[in-house]
């Protein structure tokens, strides 16, 4: 494995020193949101991680080496550069081999994650099931990475562009408990609630650090979703952000968008139907788990 994994030199002290440490993934930067935002956006990110006692690890890939933690200078390379693959896990031999650059989705921060000893990893929102995947059978990689790769995910529950009663009915098929951090639904991404109850609710880090603990101990392997909300100063109103995400869906339907493009093309629409505040939450929503994730890290460890 050190043949392919680098570590920065903040990362690679904290490993020698057992301190928590956060994985972030690279794809937010890279193509979930604009620039400068993005840029700002994980930086602050990190600091927030290491304000509350963790260390973030920024994962990417760069001339086909992961890179377990990134510098001012990197962040701001995949903040700009128009030649960066989206690396899954069918992706991510092909950009190694070919020595390419890569920002990592949460399918394949998870497997870097895991590769580099990395067990709780802070996201915006996870893949899931797409609308209408009875006919094209677009389910997003994340979900089955979350059902064999043990590292837990914060994030403020699925993308809302997604089906997510069908999201939560593969989840459960593949094992994989989803957690709300004192919430009894799941979040839909922009706003605090959905019409899904997510399976268990807990109150406190120190609850579900002793759950995911468990289901490690007991040899069940696979990821932990933990779901918490959007800040409520921040988030859209349900019934508000729904019938925007429809005009969008209907719009990349007609422009006949599929596969990796269509969850990039379906946050800039909302982005601009919203008149940028779905950034703002967007934004809010990942700062808010980055800090929860700092928390739970430190717990763990």
């Amino acid at each position: 494995m050190n043949d392919f994994l680098v570590f920065s030199e903040e990362v690679a002290q904290a490993k020698a020193e057992k301190k928590p440490i956060v994985a972030l993934e690279s794809t937010i930067i890279s193509h979930g949101m604009p620039y400068p935002e993005n840029v700002q956006t994980a930086k602050a990110v990190e600091q927030i991680i290491r304000d509350r006692g963790a260390v973030p690890a920024t994962i990417a890939i760069i001339d086909g080496k992961i890179k377990i933690g990134l510098t001012d200078e990197e962040l701001e390379f995949f903040g700009t550069s128009n030649n960066i693959e989206k690396v899954s896990r069918r992706d991510l031999p092909y950009v190694v081999a070919m020595k390419k650059h890569g920002a990592t989705t949460v399918a394949g921060t998870m497997i870097c994650a895991q590769m580099a000893g990395i067990r709780v990893f802070a996201t915006g929102g996870i893949g899931g099931v797409h609308r209408g995947a009875e006919q094209t059978m677009d389910i997003s990689a994340d979900l089955q990475e979350l059902s064999r790769t043990n590292v837990a995910v914060v994030c403020a529950g699925a993308k809302s562009i997604l089906d997510l009663g069908l999201t939560l009915e593969y989840l459960e098929t593949h094992g994989v408990p989803v957690i709300g951090y004192q919430t009894d639904v799941l979040p839909a991404f922009y706003s605090r609630t959905s019409p899904f109850r997510v399976d268990y609710r807990l109150d406190s880090v120190e609850e579900i650090a002793q759950f995911i603990e468990t289901k490690w101990k007991l040899g069940l392997n696979g990821g932990v979703v933990i779901a918490n909300p959007v800040p409520k100063e921040e988030e859209l109103e349900e019934s508000y952000i729904t019938a925007i995400i429809e005009q969008a869906l209907n719009e990349a339907e007609k422009q006949h968008i599929t596969g990796k493009a269509v969850t990039p093309f379906l946050l800039d629409r909302v982005k601009t139907l919203t008149g940028g505040k779905s950034l703002k939450a967007n934004i809010a929503l990942v700062k808010n788990n980055a800090a929860m994730a700092a928390d739970l890290a430190r717990e763990l460890s």
